[in-house]
């Protein structure tokens, strides 16, 4: 008998196997994105000194989409955009933690290049 694979559990091994590879630092920070039912979070990383430099979600007050949908993930990815622009932050590496890119994950990597981050 087949049994089920438990999607969680496969996403972490990937986001494992990918940041074995990808690392945030000073001068190239990590953007992580992540993805649940009710909200999306991004945040903005330097792995070195172990800190979050800027972080943006869906509750924010400054986000008017509080789902965890594809307008929502457009507006989290402007709002970082615009506060890593504060930060004086131009260069990040992208972390989709193991999510397929496509969709919510999409959109705000999407929207966040748009706003001025180059990855």
């Amino acid at each position: 008998m087949i049994s089920k694979t438990d999607r969680k559990s496969e996403r972490i091994r990937r986001h494992k196997r990918v940041r074995t590879k990808i690392s945030g630092t000073a001068e190239c920070p990590r953007l992580c994105v992540f993805r649940s039912n009710s909200g999306i979070y991004a945040q903005i990383i330097d792995d070195v000194k172990g800190e979050t430099l800027v972080c943006a979600s869906t509750i924010d007050k400054e986000i008017k989409t509080k789902h965890s949908n594809i307008e929502a993930a457009k507006e989290v990815g402007t709002l970082i955009a615009s506060r890593a622009k504060d930060k004086k932050i131009k260069d990040v590496v992208f972390d989709r933690s193991g999510y397929l890119y496509h969709g919510v994950i999409k959109s705000l990597a999407e929207a966040a290049r748009e706003g001025g981050l180059n990855f």
